[in-house]
């Protein structure tokens, strides 16, 4: 029988002491309003900040154990740390990247994925707990509840545009799992390809779509029933998968090839190839996490092994520069 469990969690340590600048720059009111990328090093245990004007790292702080995915607060103003060597979910302002809360989500966590929602809430996965977390006002009462996936490896998460349900990719049991956060309907999960992975909603939130990296493949489902609508073919183990703003395109990151596979939605058909580096560079920059800018134009892919974030024009497919990644650099996320 599938286990489901919503249990609230005694979440919260404010006031957690800065960790030591790890770089020099400042955080001036006039460089906080640049476009910033905000890179997790999973291997530094840092986190950091790249001017996107100048393409120089301007701030570099210490944060969690072996962090891996980011996300940003509604307001700009703080970024959410998934610290997947450990328990908790730690939050830093944006400007300064001190740490000003750390929520606790019990023994073995390892949350991983992690989104910040436009309603102001937190949803993360447990990776250790086969869970999902649901961290209503992190900034302030931070109470916390738990939804069991009753599935190994619980990794990506999304939530829909109401917060009323959350998908997860589980690479243990090979699923895609919906999640009801709001009644008790139990989980509802079904097998889609080996190890998925990569996961995104359309923003009408009436597709979801999924890269499973075992199967060098690409599944959109209907996001209700968990049936699977079209299949497509990709690059080779497909890791992550990002919906372009405008709707119109998902692109997956495929690490063995260096590469991304564009795949227009409403056909789910490939419709092109951007070559980021190489299948025989492939190993040396280990392609993760992908990202679009807001406006569409460019694809930000954080190279974990070479410890860089390549800026793609999406147009062109080129490569426009290399940004510091710092060291592991793997969770992304960008304020304009």
């Amino acid at each position: 029988m599938m286990r489901w469990a919503v249990l609230p969690v005694a979440a919260l340590t404010l006031g957690a002491c800065a960790p030591a600048e790890q770089a020099s720059g400042t955080s001036s009111a006039s460089s906080a309003e640049q476009p910033t990328l905000f890179v997790a090093q999973k291997r530094g245990n840092t986190l950091t900040k790249v001017d996107l004007v100048t393409g120089e790292e301007i701030l570099r702080r210490d944060s969690c154990t072996n962090p891996h995915e980011l996300a940003t607060s509604p307001d700009g103003e703080h970024v959410a740390l998934a610290c997947y060597g450990g328990t908790t979910v730690d939050v830093f302002m944006t400007s300064s990247l001190e740490r000003v809360a750390s929520i606790e989500l019990g023994e073995n966590a390892r949350p991983h994925g992690i989104v910040w929602h436009p309603n102001g809430d937190i949803y993360s996965t447990a990776e250790g707990r086969k869970s999902v977390f649901w961290i209503r006002d992190p900034l302030g009462a931070a109470e916390t509840f738990e939804y069991s996936t009753g599935k190994e490896g619980s990794h990506m998460v999304v939530v829909s545009p109401d917060a009323r349900t959350a998908w997860t990719t589980d690479l243990g049991s090979r699923t895609v799992t919906r999640v009801d956060l709001r009644t008790r309907r139990a989980p509802l999960s079904v097998t889609v390809g080996e190890e998925p992975e990569g996961i995104a909603l359309s923003p009408g939130g009436e597709t979801l779509w999924v890269s499973a990296r075992g199967s060098n493949q690409a599944f959109a489902l209907d996001p209700n029933t968990m049936e699977i609508r079209s299949t497509v073919e990709t690059g080779r183990f497909p890791l992550r998968l990002a919906i372009r703003p405008q709707g119109d395109v998902a692109v997956t990151s495929d690490l063995m090839d260096g590469g991304l596979t564009v795949i227009d939605l409403a056909s789910a058909e490939v419709i092109r190839s951007i070559a980021v580096s190489s299948p025989e560079e492939a190993q040396n920059h280990f392609q993760v996490t992908i990202l679009w800018s807001d406006d569409g134009s460019k694809i930000y892919v954080a190279e974990t092994a070479s410890n860089t974030v390549a800026e793609v024009d999406y147009a062109t497919g080129e490569v426009l520069r290399r940004l510091p990644g710092g060291e592991g650099g793997d969770g992304l996320a960008i304020l304009p």
